[in-house]
C-alpha cells in the first residue's frame, strides 16, 4: 500500500507564502502522476498542479504564476510553493499519487490520497 504524508500547511496573511510537502512511502512502487488538489468548504475538489506521467506539469489556469510544483524523485516527494496567497486560496490541500504498487502480492494500480493539510489565508 502506497501512503502519502503531507506537511507544511498553516496560516498565512494575504500576499504571503507557504510551502507544502508530500512524500510517498511503500514497499516497491512506481509513480505515474503526482500532485496537488484542494477542496474548500462546500466546494468540489479541484486540481491545483500535478506532474503527469510524461513529466510535464499541469496547473489550474487561475493559479499559474503564483503556485509552483516541484519534485524530488529520489525521495518520491512533491512540493507546492504558494506565493502571493489570497483569502480564496483557503482550502484543505490534498496530495495525490497514481502508479503501480509492486509490494506484497501481484502488481496493481494505486490511486492514493494524503490526509490533507489545511491552508488558511487571512485578509
Amino acid at each position: 500500500q502506497v501512503q502519502l504524508v503531507e506537511s507544511g500547511g498553516g496560516l498565512a496573511q494575504a500576499g504571503g507564502s507557504l510551502r507544502l510537502s508530500c512524500a510517498a512511502s511503500g514497499i516497491i512502487f512506481s509513480i505515474n502522476t503526482m500532485g496537488w488538489y484542494r477542496q474548500a468548504p462546500e466546494k468540489q475538489r479541484e486540481l491545483v498542479a500535478v506532474f503527469t506521467k510524461g513529466g510535464s506539469t499541469n496547473y489550474a489556469d487561475s493559479l499559474k504564476g503564483r503556485f509552483t510544483i516541484s519534485r524530488d524523485n529520489a525521495k518520491n516527494a512533491v512540493y507546492l510553493q504558494m506565493n502571493s496567497l489570497k483569502p480564496e486560496d483557503t482550502s484543505v490541500y490534498y496530495c495525490n499519487a497514481q502508479g503501480t504498487d509492486y509490494g506484497l502480492g501481484p502488481a496493481r494500480r494505486f490511486d492514493s490520497w494524503g490526509q490533507g493539510t489545511q491552508v488558511t489565508v487571512s485578509s
